[in-house]
């Protein structure tokens, strides 16, 4: 028996799997709990285990996907970092969206780093380092380093985190232990993010195992990454980059064991984000680029999976400027009303019939406060952010009470963007619910929420709906439609046109005519090439009619809900490395393997080595990845360039690509 858990946005999903017979046993949902990631996932355990009726000592393997690193890019909510930058100069900050990634952030950009053979270009003044790190340690969690060519010699990377760590004891990341790849900025952005996440995936893992030896589980722990393959908790600590696009891989690879489908368009809903991506031959496509997550381009090896900010939880608004009902959706997620109103019924309730009381609702109406651990979070803050807790005066408040003041306003937000407090406000699952569609939480509250959206204003003053039903089914309405074109937008780059090809006149005309206009001259249509699967648990009630929008074929399988789930347990640990063999002249090879290049007179040689060294390492990594017995597949690639008839031999590279299952515990 497996146990797979998927550790969501908005829920917390648990399976368990009989491996003998490869079927589901059980599932079970829980809320994630954000202030304390242990209460939704226990939750989620104590229900699955239950439903299957099976102990938790007959649990051989564990297995957890999550969507937590990439709903922190995606929303910015990152951890701070510090960025040392080695042998680049300071425009580097303007390239492959460093800048962007690093934000406020602080760069310490030093001369040393290495050429394209391995040898040092300058020397790296380690004093110099030592005193810049400790200036900014203070505001920083965690470090990322970037040197130049440090994936043909990582020396001046390595110098760099000793002295790193003896100085402010902080974790760091070194960029070449992400990538094999040039591209330094991309490296540096690639490290950056994994900074940031550090002790956000760690703090996941801790609680997992923590929650499972309460049980008595002693089973080993994998995580999913983000190209769909599994590896053991430890191994991913210290890389949880890896992790982005965990849990949209594992419900493609879910979606794929649940259709028995080869080939497919497979789209997840979740509360904050859509996930779509392209399925071929029975296995994710994986980006060639490296994923790309709340815009930021990264060197992590991934589905090639396209993200947006829309799910049923994303915060409905609408667009003052425009004429009539213009709905923007996400891609900010909030509380649903009628999800808080089941904790809170009186002070929603409360809300609701005073702003309603209003024809014309104030900015703020219909917005809620949430900060958990209220009390801790007032005792460490001070300055403007304690006056907005203050102001709230306990873990929920009405918005339009607390915020007085435009200032005030702003600090809330950057609170918002911190993570430190939430927001509750009308979303699709409020639609959801009142239009019947969903029976989950606080029907009441839904429809509140709805009549006092509907009263917003556009840019005439006019009312954006006459009801809620009809504000929630043009929300409805909204989901799909930007639904269908995000799916139409990935399919187009599977394709080779660019995305936004989606947005040009005749596609946005032939979307208008396949939602019902026909009295026309020209008959206009787009039609998805491949069947469209329809995953998360609100999939059976949007996905229908995304599909017949794109005229595809429809199929939302059983466990459409828990896929992501699915795919934990039935994946396998797939590990790759590669090592360069480069030429500085003819007759000269250079390995770039290990902490420092080996020279070689012979190519047979220096691919001999190369191999040896990549088998060990592999070997020690599938180990140490939980999954000892496995096989191993081989590739060179060589570049070459013609002089005068002869193939003069420029660089090669050799990958080594292990799979195995996971071992599973003895019992």
């Amino acid at each position: 028996m497996l146990l797979g858990i998927d550790t969501g946005g908005t829920y917390t999903d648990a399976v368990v799997f009989d491996e003998h017979d490869g079927t589901v046993v059980a599932t079970a949902k829980s809320p994630t709990t954000h202030h304390d990631l242990s209460i939704g996932i226990c939750g989620a355990i104590d229900a699955v285990l239950e439903a299957a009726g099976v102990l938790a000592e007959r649990i051989e393997l564990v297995s957890l996907s999550t969507t937590l690193a990439t709903n922190a890019l995606v929303e910015g909510k990152g951890r701070s970092v510090g960025a040392v930058i080695i042998g680049f100069d300071g425009e580097v900050l303007e390239r492959a969206g460093l800048g962007e990634a690093l934000g406020d952030d602080p760069a310490v950009i030093l001369v040393g780093g290495h050429d394209p053979h391995g040898a040092e270009v300058a020397p790296l003044d380690l004093q110099r380092l030592a005193d810049e790190v400790a200036a900014i340690a203070g505001a920083v969690e965690a470090f990322a380093v970037t040197a130049q060519f440090s994936v043909r010699n990582p020396a001046h990377e390595l110098a760099a985190a000793d002295v790193i760590r003896r100085v402010t004891g902080k974790p760091v990341t070194l960029s070449h232990h992400l990538s094999a790849r040039l591209n330094g900025p991309k490296r540096a952005v690639t490290a950056v993010l994994n900074a940031r996440l550090i002790s956000i995936i760690d703090g996941l893992v801790r609680t997992t195992e923590a929650a499972l030896l309460d049980r008595g589980i002693h089973a080993p722990v994998m995580v999913v990454r983000g190209d769909g393959s599994l590896v053991s908790a430890g191994f991913v600590r210290d890389r949880p980059i890896e992790t982005i696009l965990s849990g949209p891989a594992a419900s493609l690879v879910g979606a794929a064991y649940l259709t028995g489908l080869a080939d497919a368009v497979i789209s997840d809903i979740g509360g904050t984000t859509t996930d779509i991506a392209v399925l071929r031959g029975g296995v994710p496509i994986v980006s060639a680029e490296g994923a790309t997550v709340g815009g930021h381009r990264t060197m992590v090896s991934a589905v090639a999976m396209h993200t947006h900010g829309l799910g049923g939880d994303s915060h409905v608004r609408h667009d003052e400027r425009a004429l009539g009902a213009s709905l923007r959706l996400g891609p900010r997620k909030v509380v649903p009303v009628c999800q808080l109103a089941v904790d809170e019924p009186q002070l929603v309730h409360a809300m609701f019939d005073r702003q309603l009381q209003s024809t014309m609702p104030g900015e703020m109406d219909g917005i809620l406060l949430i900060a958990e651990r209220y009390d801790d979070k007032l005792a460490s803050s001070d300055g403007n952010e304690r006056a907005v807790l203050v102001a709230m005066g306990g873990r929920v408040a009405v918005a339009a009470d607390a915020l007085s003041t435009m200032h005030m306003r702003r600090v809330m937000e950057r609170l918002v963007q911190r993570g430190l407090l939430q927001l509750a406000a009308f979303t699709p699952t409020d639609a959801a619910h009142v239009l019947g569609l969903q029976h989950t939480y606080d029907v009441g509250a839904a429809k509140k929420a709805a009549t006092l959206f509907a009263r917003f204003r556009d840019r005439m003053g006019k009312a954006l709906a006459v009801d809620g039903e009809t504000i929630s089914r043009l929300t409805i309405d909204t989901l799909v439609r930007r639904s269908a074109e995000a799916v139409l937008a990935a399919s187009f780059e599977h394709d080779g046109l660019p995305g936004e090809t989606v947005a040009q006149t005749v596609v946005q005309t032939a979307l208008n005519r396949g939602s019902g206009v026909s009295d026309t001259a020209v008959r206009l249509g787009v039609t998805l090439g491949l069947p469209l699967i329809g995953l998360g648990a609100s999939a059976p009630a949007y996905y229908p009619r995304v599909a017949a929008l794109l005229g595809a074929e429809s199929l939302v399988p059983e466990h459409a809900g828990v896929a992501n789930a699915v795919g934990a347990v039935v994946g396998r640990v797939r590990i790759s490395r590669e090592c360069v063999v480069s030429s500085p002249a003819p007759g000269e090879f250079v390995v770039h393997a290990g902490e420092t290049p080996a020279k070689f007179t012979d190519l047979t040689k220096a691919r001999a080595f190369a191999h040896e060294h990549l088998a060990v390492a592999i070997g020690l990594d599938m180990v140490a990845a939980g999954a000892p017995l496995f096989e191993v597949h081989e590739r060179w690639l060589e570049q070459t360039v013609d002089i005068d008839g002869l193939a003069l031999f420029v660089e090669g590279t050799l990958t080594l690509t292990a799979s195995g299952r996971p071992e599973l515990s003895s019992g």
